[in-house]
C-alpha cells in the first residue's frame, strides 16, 4: 500500500476501538441502505418533482445520472475483477489495523477492493442531481463523501484511493453522459413512454430506484442464480 493510503488509514485507525458506541455507528452506516442509498434516492425523487423551470431538462439529468450509475458499477466490478487483486486495508497484515467494536470481514474478504463500486455508483448520481438541482447536488456530495464513504475507510473496507477511483469512474461516466448528445437520447427514449404510460413508466423507475438503493442486491442475486443455473456442471 502506498504511503498516501496507508497514512490515512493509520490515522482514522487510531479512532477505533475506542467507543463501542461510535464503532457500531460507522458499522451501521456502512450497512443500512435506508442511510446510504435512500437518501440519494429521496433526492432524486425530490428533485424529479421539483416545482420550476427547465422541469423536462432536469428529469433528463436525473435520467442520464441513473443510466449512468449503472454503467459506473458494471465498469468498477469489472475493474475490480480484471485488475490484480487489490486487499483490503483491514486485512493488511503491515498496517497493523485494529479492527472497530463489531468488526464482520465475512462478505468482504474475496472481493477486491480497488475500485470501489460504491463510491462510483453514487458519485455518479450525486453528480447527476447537482446538475438537475445544485443545493441538493451539494447535499448529495456531501452525504457520498461523509455517511458512504468515509465509513468504509474508516472500517478498513477501503483504501483512500479506492474511493478516489471509484468516484472518478462515476463523475467521469456521469458528466459524459450529461453531454447534449447523451441527453438528447436519453430524452427521446424515455419521455414519449412517461407520456404515453406514466403508469408503467413510474412502476419501472420506483423498481430501478430501490435497485439503487439496495445497491443492485437483488438484481446481482438473480444473475448468480442464473449464472449457476447455466454454467457447465
Amino acid at each position: 500500500m502506498n504511503h498516501f493510503d496507508s497514512s490515512i488509514v493509520t490515522f482514522l485507525n487510531g479512532f477505533a476501538h475506542r467507543s463501542w458506541a461510535f464503532d457500531t455507528f460507522m458499522y451501521m452506516l456502512s450497512d443500512n441502505t435506508l442511510l446510504k442509498g435512500g437518501v440519494i434516492v429521496a433526492l432524486i425523487w425530490w428533485a424529479w418533482f421539483r416545482p420550476g423551470i427547465n422541469t423536462r431538462e432536469n428529469r433528463v439529468c436525473l435520467l442520464c445520472g441513473i443510466a449512468a450509475c449503472l454503467l459506473s458499477v458494471l465498469v468498477a466490478r469489472s475493474l475490480a475483477n480484471l485488475l490484480p487483486f487489490h486487499e483490503r486495508p483491514m486485512s493488511i497484515a503491515a498496517l497493523h489495523f485494529q479492527p472497530p467494536y463489531g468488526h464482520s470481514d465475512e462478505n468482504l474478504i474475496n472481493w477486491s477492493a480497488f475500485p470501489s463500486d460504491h463510491a462510483a455508483v453514487f458519485f455518479a448520481l450525486a453528480t447527476s442531481i447537482f446538475f438537475a438541482w445544485r443545493p441538493a447536488g451539494v447535499v448529495a456530495f456531501a452525504h457520498v463523501f461523509l455517511f458512504i464513504c468515509m465509513p468504509r475507510i474508516y472500517l478498513g473496507y477501503h483504501a483512500p484511493t479506492d474511493i478516489l477511483a471509484g468516484a472518478a469512474i462515476g463523475i467521469g461516466i456521469a458528466s459524459l453522459a450529461l453531454l447534449k448528445p447523451a441527453r438528447e437520447w436519453i430524452g427521446r427514449l424515455t419521455f414519449p413512454w412517461l407520456e404515453y404510460s406514466p403508469g408503467s413508466f413510474y412502476a419501472c423507475f420506483f423498481i430501478l430506484t430501490l435497485q439503487i438503493v439496495t445497491i443492485f442486491q437483488s438484481m446481482r442475486s438473480i444473475a448468480h442464480f442464473l449464472y449457476l443455473l447455466v454454467r457447465p456442471h
